[in-house]
């Protein structure tokens, strides 16, 4: 998701095209194409669409913003369910990044759970954050340097924006999977959304302090 959501953006700068109508022109109609991955046998583009749309919306997608401050998008499908990322950063000029807000929904055909769904969502988006900002595993003379959470940050309150709200979009009668999809299009949305408010392109992860370089 990472790689696939950031080329997208990469390509609609490259060709003067706005991200999200890119994304919206290459998914094309709904309709079920055959899928030979994990969780079911067909992909719909429809529930992408649908939830591009609304974490679009929801964040306000398009309006002037003061320099500095960006939006980003991005949607992924795996194990049979649907969700899509919107993020709202600012980076001043030390390359100090605040994430502002945080758009997340997910299309798990029918939440059984809502509950259960909407907590599993929140964690997943801030364990894509956590990725996506410090999580690094190196290896030096054959051995992992990483030992506990001292030297493997993970995301922690002060990280995660008061405004961050998260939404169930059923459109299905039939429960698919919702275990890993709160996690893949938080990274890349992110990262597109620095991009929007810096110039600064984002290839590579965790981003550290890339920003202040």
């Amino acid at each position: 998701a990472f790689v696939i959501q950031s080329f997208l953006d990469e390509l609609a700068a490259e060709t003067g095209q706005d991200p999200l109508r890119l994304r919206l022109d290459i998914l094309g109609e709904e309709r079920e194409l055959e899928y030979s991955g994990h969780g079911v046998p067909t992909f719909n583009p429809g529930p992408v669409i649908r939830l591009l749309k609304y974490v679009a919306k929801r964040i306000g997608y398009g309006k002037t913003r003061p320099a500095g401050t960006g939006v980003g998008l991005a949607g992924h499908f795996t194990f049979g369910g649907y969700a899509a990322h919107a993020f709202e950063v600012t980076v001043d000029e030390r390359g100090e990044l605040s994430i502002d807000r945080i758009v997340a929904a997910i299309d798990c055909g029918f939440a059984v759970h809502p509950n259960g769904v909407d907590a599993q969502l929140q964690g997943g988006t801030i364990d894509g954050l956590s990725t996506a900002l410090g999580l690094e595993i190196t290896v030096k003379d054959g051995r992992v340097q990483q030992s506990n959470f001292d030297d493997y940050p993970l995301a922690r309150i002060a990280m995660v924006p008061s405004l961050f709200e998260t939404h169930i979009l059923n459109y299905d009668d039939v429960p698919t999977g919702v275990g890993e999809i709160g996690i893949p299009s938080a990274a890349p949305a992110l990262t597109n959304a620095i991009f929007n408010a810096t110039g600064k392109r984002i290839r590579n992860l965790p981003i550290g302090d890339q920003l202040k370089a």
